[in-house]
């Protein structure tokens, strides 16, 4: 009892010694910093959003204030409508947000067990999804999400399946690739010895070990998410009005670009600014995560 004590205890000093140990060489990196400090503001902003300015706010139309330039009253001024684009712009970036972080974790989940188990059982499984893979790979993301969205409808939760269809693939050949390399370890091996079922290998000691590289680019399809849903809603195939998502806001401002420009930059910025951050903390992962970056 007292040495399987130890041994759990061991463990749990071993897991706080990595994380504290990728958070150092995390912090090494000044552009890393800069990217999570841009994202927690972001995050903040899109929580306490009903804090900062009322819902009611981004929808409400003044007739009387329509095209007002960014004043006291209305720091980012108001659209075409009258409605208050500081209001709007919080309240997008819930929109943003969730479009981009669950669309992402929804095709690690999906495509992480699609692929952890094409890369260790191989085989005939493995060729017939794989070939499935090509052939969804073989068209480009924001096409497949659109012609997804074109034959379910254009709303928000048709947006989130199609855009986590799109991701799957890239996904599904990513982990396969990383649990191929990893499923040849020793450890495995003494696994299978011990008489360990396969799922309790590949949850407890493939997939774990493999988490490096998965999370590093899951990062990083946030920020693709967030374009692409951006892009979706500009032409109008992403969330409807009147949400005030950020792509949405684009594509209701372009018309009024000459006479209102600031309505087209202030969403602009923000859809920028939030891929960067996802793109700078990724990049930052990679370099803690990296095993021969020792120093």
């Amino acid at each position: 009892m007292g040495q399987e004590t130890n041994t759990r205890e061991y463990k749990k000093y071993k897991k706080e010694s990595q994380v504290r140990e990728i958070w150092r060489r995390f912090r090494k990196s000044r552009v890393a910093m800069i990217g999570l400090i841009l994202l927690a503001c972001i995050i903040l902003v899109a929580i306490f959003a009903d804090v900062i300015t009322p819902y009611e706010r981004a929808i409400e139309q003044h007739g009387a204030d329509r095209f007002t330039p960014p004043c006291g009253q209305y720091l980012f001024g108001t659209d075409h409508l009258g409605r208050d684009m500081f209001a709007r712009i919080v309240h997008g970036s819930r929109y943003s947000l969730l479009i981009g972080i669950s669309t992402s974790l929804l095709s690690l989940v999906i495509g992480g067990l699609i692929g952890a188990f094409c890369g260790y059982y191989g085989g005939a499984f493995d060729n017939l999804v794989m070939r499935l893979m090509d052939v969804l790979m073989s068209v480009p993301p924001v096409l497949l999400s659109l012609a997804v969205v074109a034959a379910l409808g254009a709303d928000l939760k048709n947006l989130l399946v199609a855009m986590t269809i799109s991701c799957v693939p890239g996904t599904v050949r990513l982990v396969r690739s990383v649990v191929i390399s990893v499923a040849d370890q020793d450890y495995i091996e003494a696994a299978h010895s011990y008489g360990g079922g396969d799922w309790r290998i590949i949850l407890k000691y493939v997939l774990p070990n493999a988490m490096g590289p998965i999370i590093v680019s899951t990062t990083m399809n946030i920020s693709a998410m967030i374009l692409s849903a951006a892009g979706l809603s500009f032409i109008g195939m992403g969330v409807q009005p009147p949400a005030p998502e950020w792509g949405s806001l684009l594509n209701e401002s372009r018309a009024h670009m000459f006479e209102a420009p600031y309505l087209l930059y202030v969403p602009g910025i923000c859809i920028l600014l939030t891929a960067l951050g996802f793109n700078l903390v990724g990049d930052g992962l990679r370099d803690a995560l990296d095993p021969k970056l020792k120093d």
